[in-house]
């Protein structure tokens, strides 16, 4: 069993979300690393005023919800906010499919134009993966 995977979310300069960096050694986590997956948000132009909602701002925990129920895909994951109040959209069903064991998301990257919101990166991690605070 290897170490625990630790990550600092290092805020970009333009201010659309966060690199990633581990915090051992400092050096960056490229977001094609195979510890984590960093994916598009699927579905959210069906819910655009949702994804307005502060709760998927860079930087957010996130909650995903398996829908083994789901009537187009039994592997669906769902996006929504840490209170499960809000949902954004989904995770790409090519990367749902694949997904096991516990895990956690953070939003990541997001998309802006004409002053809101229309896409999202997300992290998904482990769920034992330390993710600091956004510095």
């Amino acid at each position: 069993m290897g170490e625990r995977l630790r990550l600092w979310l290092e805020r970009t300069r333009g201010g659309g979300g966060y690199w990633l960096r581990d915090a051992a050694t400092g050096e960056p986590v490229l977001f094609t690393d195979e510890r984590i997956r960093v994916v598009p948000v699927a579905g959210v132009s069906y819910r655009p005023d949702e994804l307005q909602h502060e709760a998927f701002a860079p930087g957010r925990r996130l909650a995903l919800v398996r829908e083994p129920e789901n009537e187009h895909d039994p592997n669906a994951v769902a996006v929504w906010d840490a209170d499960r109040r809000v949902q954004c959209g989904y995770v790409p069903a090519e990367v749902a499919c694949e997904l096991e064991g516990d895990l956690q998301a953070v939003s990541l990257w997001q998309f802006v134009e004409d002053g809101r919101r229309i896409g999202l990166r997300i992290l998904i991690a482990p769920a034992d993966a330390w993710i600091g605070t956004p510095r």
